[in-house]
This record gives structure tokens, sequence and C-alpha cells, in this order.
């Protein structure tokens, strides 16, 4: 055991290496393919699910910050601030091995005029980030939610005004883009400017309960697959889909826990931690909810390796027959806890 994990270690100490050393843009898909095969034995050999997307998380940030470096040198960049936000599950430390991209951009610029200006420089650049994210595995967003699309390369005002624009007018598109946008992290670059949109973020947030209301209710639209007897509810497939019914109440319910109390964290374990009291949930309650959302996550994990070894495209619908009874009986409980946070919000929200 202690030979393995020491074997693990310096793994990923040459990953480490690797990646800090890596000099060409053409060998960044080699690299990600050996940092993959890595990851899928580190998960397998049993990390906890929220430890395993935290250090998947971390090497792709890695991976991430120096295809931006290499990219940044192939163009001539406006000697301006500007900052690489890392957004969704990226933005959440919480990937897995199944994700695309969600990015954006943001920069400095004294008026509209010169952020249209510098937007035309910077968005040629984005664009090469996303298509060389894409080459290492990186899947394009379907949504076009990428820093090479100009609707999210943005000046600093920009996107202030699109952020007070979705928390004062919380119209559905808006409280999409709120579970995507408001789980920022500024990933490269000046990353003061990203945590400036932060601070804004949670001082609307919080002065606004209106608009988390409208949130809780959206989040309420995904059902615990539980029926009235508290068993596990499969679909026509025999499937539960892990993260629209499973990982993503957890993650909408931390949100808004979160962004209620103006809590910096991002991470949903964490935001379960610097928000749960707030929120009215007691430690023994954040301590069960955070276990019951790294179950979820080591599942999901699982099923997608499972898929990726024999040759079938990995997606989010797990079969609960395959698993054993152990896992069975820990993914009933975990999706009874993620019951028990709607519940907190309905009663939080009045709803």
């Amino acid at each position: 055991m202690i030979a393995a994990l020491s074997q693990s270690c310096r793994q990923q100490v040459a990953l480490a290496t690797a990646l800090d050393s890596l000099n060409s843009l053409e060998a960044a898909p080699e690299l990600a393919g050996r940092l993959r095969d890595y990851l899928r034995l580190a998960v397998a050999d049993g990390l906890a699910g929220d430890v395993a997307t935290r250090l998947i998380s971390a090497f792709n940030d890695r991976l991430t910050c120096r295809l931006i470096e290499l990219t940044a040198r192939r163009h001539r960049l406006p000697p301006v601030n500007w900052c690489w936000l890392a957004l969704g599950s990226e933005g959440r430390h919480e990937q897995t091995f199944l994700t695309d991209q969600d990015n954006g951009l943001i920069f400095s610029a004294a008026s509209a005029h010169e952020a249209a200006a510098l937007r035309a420089i910077f968005q040629p650049f984005a664009q090469d980030v996303n298509r060389h994210l894409a080459a290492c595995g990186f899947a394009l967003c379907n949504g076009q939610i990428m820093a090479g699309n100009p609707a999210w390369c943005l000046s600093v005002d920009e996107w202030r005004q699109q952020f007070i624009d979705w928390v004062r007018r919380p119209e559905p598109m808006a409280l999409l883009h709120a579970s995507i946008f408001f789980d920022l992290r500024p990933l490269y670059g000046e990353l003061d400017l990203g945590e400036q949109l932060r601070s804004l973020l949670l001082s609307m947030t919080v002065a606004t309960p209106a608009f988390l209301h409208l949130m809780a209710v959206n989040a309420l639209q995904a059902e615990v697959p539980l029926n009235f007897r508290g068993e596990l509810a499969v679909d026509e497939n025999e499937a539960v889909d892990l993260k629209k019914f499973g990982s993503r109440i957890f993650v909408d319910a931390a949100r808004i826990f979160a962004l209620a109390a103006g809590a910096r964290a991002v991470n949903t374990t964490d935001r379960l931690g610097e928000a749960g009291v707030a929120a009215g949930l007691q430690d023994r309650e954040i301590a069960t909810a955070k276990a019951a959302f790294g179950h979820v996550l080591r599942l999901r994990l699982a099923q997608q390796m499972a898929a990726l070894d024999s040759g079938e495209l990995a997606g989010y619908s797990l079969k609960p027959a395959v698993l054993n009874e152990m896992d069975r009986v820990i993914l009933r409980e975990a999706l009874r806890q993620a019951r028990r946070l709607q519940q907190r919000l309905k009663l939080n929200y009045s709803l």
C-alpha cells in the first residue's frame, strides 16, 4: 500500500514537472492523454469523490494555464490587465472525466469604444486557447460559453453591467447563466479582476433576496429520484441521471446558500461549510451533506470510468442495478440528503 502510494506521488510530481516545462502547444495533447491516464488510475485506487474531482480539476488548471501562457506568446496582446475566468464545474473545482469548456475573459478598458477595440484583439487569442483546449480533450461548449465568444470576452464594466442585469432582471436565461457564471474563479492573469467581479456579485445577491428566491424555485425543478417509499426511482432505461438529479441538487443548494451569505467559496463542499450554518443547517447536517455529495461524485466517476473501459460513450446515467448492495444503499441515502437540502430551500424561501 505504501509502495503504491509512493509510486502515485512520484507520478504526480513527474506530471506536474512535465506540465510546468511544457513549451510546445503541439506536444500538449499527448501530455493531456498521459494526464488523463494517470487520473483514471488514481481515482480507481479509491479516492473520495470530492478529493478526486479536486485532483482532476487541479491538474486541468495547470494544463489550462500552460496552454494560455503558450498561446499568449503567439499573439501581440495589448498592455492592459486581463484575466481568464474558469466557470461552471471548472470554477467549482468539480470536474469529472466528462467535461466541456466553460470559460470567459475579463480585461480593463477606459471606455466602451476602447473595450470594443480591445475585444477585437483578445478574441482571436481566446479562440486559439479554446481550440488548443479542445485538442487536449476539453470539448467546445455547445452553448458557446467560452472566452472566444465575444459575448463572454468583456471589459470590467461590461461584466459588471451583465451581472447587474442578471440579478435585477432575473429572466429564465439569466437564471440559467447564473448557474454557470456565478461559479466563476479567476484562473490566469490579473486575478484581482476576477475577484473584484466576485465581490460585486456577492454584494448584489446578499442585498437581493428576491433573486435568490427565483434561483431556489429554479433549483427545485430537479426532482430527487426517490419514490414515495424513499426507494430509488429509475427512468425508462432503468437508470438515474446522477448529474441532473444527483450532484446538481447539492450544487444548486450550496450556491444559493453561499450567495445569500456572501461566502466567497465556489466549491460545493466549501460552500456548504462556509454558508451552511447561516442557511439554517446544523453542523451534523452539513457534515452529512458533504459526505453525501462526495459519494454521488464517486459514483459518477466510477460510472464514467466503467464506460470508458468498455469503449462506450461516457455519460451521466447510472443503472443502480449494476451497483453492489452497499453502493445502492449509499446512493439512496445520499439522495435523501439531497432531498433534505431542497426542503431547507423550501423553508428558507417559503416555497
